[in-house]
């Protein structure tokens, strides 16, 4: 008997080396914070999904669900985004790419799954979201495109935005626009943070990014 402990170690080891042969993806482990079913929820998570519900014609879903488990947060971060993803200065169709460049710059799965048909449909070109999804600079963007893509990813790689790309920014959009812009790119930061801390998994055979040396 005392040999069976060792005995399922070795078995263990052995499974995992002829799936690492047969190039069998690894188990995906749970989430970290599975979703909280709404007859579990405590009064405070049960008035933020009324909140979210009223807002948002849906369930609470995506990146709020494992958010839920602070509903606080969860709440003023859904209002945050109520402007930012549906009302942003810059307008929604821009507002699309700079969260594909959020999502691939923080290797997102969920978030690119989300918002890559929602980019195209409001028309940003597949070329350039597929671009953005290999890691490579989309070309035939047009200026406005340029612009956000640019500032975007001056922001998410330096930390900063350099004069030339700002100015231009500033002189297409505005103040109010580079404000809005740097926005979007902070709260799809935030959301993605959440998912991946969280391992929150996509649905199978959901679009994914890809692996970026």
């Amino acid at each position: 008997m005392k040999s069976l402990p060792n005995f399922a170690a070795l078995l263990a080891t052995v499974l995992a080396a002829v799936c690492a042969l047969a190039g069998a993806p690894p188990a995906q482990a749970q989430a970290r914070l599975p979703a909280i079913e709404p007859r579990n929820y405590s009064p405070e998570q049960a008035a933020a999904a009324v909140e979210f519900e009223a807002a948002r014609k849906t369930p609470v879903f995506g990146p709020f669900e494992p958010m839920m488990y602070s509903p606080q947060l969860m709440a003023r971060t859904r209002a945050l985004g109520d402007y930012l993803r549906f009302k942003p200065a810059i307008g929604t169709v821009l507002g699309e790419l700079a969260i594909l460049v959020t999502a691939r710059e923080w290797s997102q799965d969920y978030e690119w799954h989300v918002h890559y048909p929602i980019a195209l449909k409001a028309g940003i070109p597949a070329a350039v979201a597929d671009a953005i999804a290999a890691g490579r600079r989309p070309q035939d963007m047009g200026a406005d495109e340029e612009i956000v893509y640019d500032f975007a990813m001056e922001l998410h790689r330096s930390r900063r935005v350099s004069d030339p790309t700002y100015a231009r920014a500033e002189k297409r959009f505005g103040r109010q626009g580079v404000v809005d812009l740097t926005g979007i790119c902070g709260y799809y930061t935030l959301l993605a943070m959440e998912l991946n801390m969280a391992q929150y998994e996509v649905a199978p055979g959901a679009r994914r990014l890809p692996r970026l040396p």
